[in-house]
């Protein structure tokens, strides 16, 4: 019995922190920084640009669960994102406010690729 004791509470202790705090994404070499506003679905504007979401497109909200577009319509948020052949958005990660603080985070193609990634530590580094 008292061995159970101290395994409640080391339960409540887990239960008590949030679960931002308890999930820490790996985004791909391949995810770009980016503003998105929720349209009328499939429509989405990503940096301005008006697109459509590629065939099977997933989004994560903040907490990375995945949540349809309907829920998100007519929001906005900073996201990273990747994109198929065509360049529609296909993974789409809504960010916390520290994921977003995270700087530099490259915006195109060519900062990606002229740019070091650290994939453990999520950071890039200009060269």
């Amino acid at each position: 019995m008292h061995r159970s004791v101290p395994l409640f509470f080391a339960a409540a202790l887990v239960a008590a922190v949030p679960a931002q705090a308890q999930v820490q994404r790996l985004f791909p070499y391949q995810a770009l920084r980016g503003e998105i506003a929720f349209d009328a679905p499939p429509t989405v504007r990503l940096n301005g640009q008006t697109t459509q979401l590629a065939p099977g497109a997933h989004i994560r909200d903040a907490q990375n669960m995945g949540i349809v577009f309907g829920a998100l319509e007519g929001s906005k948020a900073v996201v990273n994102y990747t994109v198929d052949q065509l360049g529609q958005p296909k993974e789409i990660w809504v960010l916390t406010a520290d994921e977003a603080a995270r700087k530099p985070w490259p915006r195109t193609d060519a900062e990606r690729q002229a740019w070091q990634f650290d994939y453990v530590a999520q950071t890039w580094t200009k060269p």
